[in-house]
């Protein structure tokens, strides 16, 4: 379904990713002894429920009919005091939609396959390569 390679780098946080000959760097902020070269895995994780949000909501929009203009997607996320993960999007288009457009956007959102995967967990395994 998906490979992704990380590879360190002379930066003690500092990692390269690459899937599918495109590339990016991992790090972690000053505040937590990285150089800040790029994201840190919780942004990562957060940039991957966006992307799925905007490019799957773009894609039901265009099945539709429907003129999304500019779509952006705002995610935070925090913990409860039971350590428990929060995250929150926050959707905005540029074109002007009904309330029952926007209802239906939301009820898709809810069914994106990374929500799918991000709410019921994944097996995950190690093993040395």
């Amino acid at each position: 379904m998906a490979h992704v390679q990380v590879v360190s780098t002379a930066t003690p946080y500092a990692h390269r990713i690459t899937s599918r000959g495109h590339a990016l760097t991992a790090d972690e902020p000053a505040s937590l002894g990285g150089g800040d070269q790029g994201m840190a895995p919780f942004d990562l994780y957060l940039a991957s429920l966006a992307a799925c949000t905007a490019i799957t909501l773009r894609m039901y929009a265009e099945k539709k009919g429907w003129e999304l203009g500019e779509f952006s997607a705002s995610l935070s996320s925090q913990r409860d005091e039971t350590g428990k993960l929060h995250v929150h999007r926050a959707l905005s288009a540029s074109a002007p939609l009904t309330d029952a457009q926007w209802e239906r956007l939301l009820d898709v959102v809810a069914r994106t396959p990374v929500t799918l995967v991000m709410r019921e967990g994944a097996v995950i395994t190690s093993a040395r390569a």
